[in-house]
């Protein structure tokens, strides 16, 4: 799934009204399993000047970059921290490790040439799902409008639990990042 896709989710499942440390916990553990992408992608194609093609084509794929993904996806970590949080009742934790496991769920199911190890550390292997969340040769194109209507869905959820001006701004935000994928990838491989 798109990121903001898992912030939106992450969200829904886990922000509390008057609870802004559990908010931001939520937002934060939907982005981390991605953080490392971002990281080194942004890396090479802002500060090294990468060709797009070589960082989506062969670097993401590369022994390296998928070790880091396995760690940061792996349904292990993610379970342990969240065991750990239910443990200590701590509702900030219980936020981030939830919302950092739900993305893991949904993004199980969503990737075929691109998936990730997600039971490292006990082994490399990788679901290669028959459905994409972007790719059009494995239902990209049913899978995303289904995000983007769950997502616009869940923005209305998320809009009467929030109802002061500083989250509006930032559903607002959401929404907005929801939408741009679909013209970035388009920018990136267009050029």
């Amino acid at each position: 799934m798109n990121t903001p896709a898992h912030l939106i989710f992450g969200a829904t499942a886990f922000a509390k009204q008057g609870q802004p440390k559990v908010t931001i916990a939520a937002l934060l553990g939907a982005l981390a399993p991605d953080l490392s992408l971002y990281l080194m992608a942004g890396w090479h194609l802002f500060i090294l000047g990468t060709d797009a093609e070589i960082v989506f084509r062969v670097l993401y794929y590369s022994d390296l970059w998928q070790a880091i993904f396995a760690i940061d996806n792996s349904f292990f970590v993610w379970g342990a921290l969240l065991g750990f949080a239910l443990w200590a009742k701590h509702p900030v934790f219980i936020a981030f490790a939830g919302a950092g496991l739900l993305h893991l769920a949904l993004d199980f199911p969503l990737h075929n040439d691109d998936a990730r190890a997600h039971f490292w550390p006990a082994t490399d292997w990788k679901f290669i799902s028959p459905v994409s969340y972007w790719d059009r040769n494995h239902y990209g194109g049913i899978v995303g409008p289904i995000e983007m209507v769950a997502c616009l869905a869940c923005i209305a959820v998320l809009w009467r639990r929030f109802q002061t001006l500083v989250p509006r701004i930032i559903l607002a935000l959401a929404t907005v990042m929801q939408l741009a994928p679909v013209f970035v990838w388009v920018f990136v491989f267009d050029r």
